[in-house]
């Protein structure tokens, strides 16, 4: 089955608090599939060849994110998206999700009404619910609340060659997550530590995946730590809030360049379950370029009786550009390719 058309991929630009998430928005068939995880599986399993096409150099990089439009099969959701990043296909992303829903209403797919507009999204993880301030055309501020997030395990230890013994929180905040305290490693969260923070942050992740079990109670095809989350102990700024630096490491080798939506629900998961943060309390979440999501748990829930937070995340997102992506018959890399000097290692 061919996905695409052969005049051209349609796809809008677009970054959320310094996070590419482009999206895709004509040009390309939805994927087979009766749910959106079984669309994601399909994509994942026979359809990879439009996110290499897209995400992989020459039309791509490491740096890249992309969402695939698609209807939404939930009578409740607006509209529906998957997400496709440089290794996986994640269930659900924050700074997507506010890219998604900034080009959804500032190209009029979905009508924009000022100063507020609410919608539901459906990612493979879930539903999510979003309100967008507007202003002038302008969708200023997303909100979304996120799917319910949860601790597998606190204070889990494993065994890092070259770092040795480092203990770790595993968390689900729309995917998986080992966090860490960065201090440990003597990380400060800098931009001069990036290639460094890859590289201990790839180690770490394959350390936990090796030595540690995690599955998640309703969704047993999520198994795996997705994600390395290196953070800083929160402080409280001058308005009260608690404030958290953190960075979050992308395979096969990248820093998220926000402070990573589905990295901040699982943090306040892991907050409120050592009691130090509460239902409506807010977090700051700041990234390693000192952007921002300003986030919240909204309410206590379970998932598969274990306890969890239904979080919030808020951030901006600004449309980059439009484009048409072809792919040309003569074209000796219609599958992309990556080097190991930008993607920290080649991808198959």
């Amino acid at each position: 089955m061919s996905l695409f058309e052969s005049s051209g991929i349609e796809v809008v630009g677009c970054h959320a608090e310094g996070e590419v998430g482009r999206v895709i928005v004509g040009g390309v068939a939805p994927p087979p599939g009766e749910t959106l995880w079984d669309q994601r599986s399909w994509l994942k399993e026979q359809g990879d060849a439009l996110r290499r096409l897209l995400l992989f150099e020459p039309r791509g990089g490491a740096f890249v994110h992309l969402n695939l439009l698609v209807p939404p099969k939930d009578p409740r959701a607006d509209a529906a998206f998957v997400i496709m990043e440089p290794a996986d296909y994640p269930p659900m992303s924050g700074s997507n999700s506010i890219c998604v829903a900034t080009v959804l209403l500032e190209t009029g797919r979905v009508p924009m009404t000022e100063p507020e507009t609410r919608l539901t999204l459906e990612a493979p993880g879930g539903l999510v619910e979003v309100v967008a301030q507007c202003r002038g055309g302008k969708a200023e501020r997303i909100t979304v609340t996120n799917v319910p997030s949860f601790v597998f395990a606190l204070g889990a230890t494993v065994e890092v060659p070259g770092f040795g013994k480092l203990d770790v929180d595993l968390s689900y905040g729309g995917d998986t997550f080992a966090l860490l305290d960065a201090r440990a490693l003597g990380f400060r969260l800098e931009r001069a530590e990036a290639r460094r923070l890859v590289e201990a942050g790839e180690a770490v992740k394959a350390a936990v995946n090796a030595q540690l079990t995690i599955r998640h109670p309703e969704n047993p095809a999520i198994d795996f730590v997705s994600f390395v989350q290196f953070t800083l102990p929160p402080g409280t700024d001058g308005q009260g809030r608690m404030v958290g630096r953190n960075t979050v490491v992308i395979s096969p080798g990248k820093l998220d360049r926000s402070p990573t939506g589905t990295g901040c629900s699982a943090r306040l998961a892991v907050l409120q379950a050592r009691g130090e943060i509460g239902v409506g309390e807010p977090f700051v979440g700041r990234s390693i370029l000192d952007s921002e999501f300003h986030c919240r748990i909204e309410r206590l829930t379970e998932v598969g009786g274990r306890p969890a937070v239904v979080p919030s995340i808020s951030g901006r997102a600004w449309i980059t550009g439009h484009h048409r992506y072809l792919l040309d018959s003569g074209d000796p890399f219609p599958a992309g390719y990556t080097l190991s000097d930008t993607w920290f290692r080649a991808l198959d």
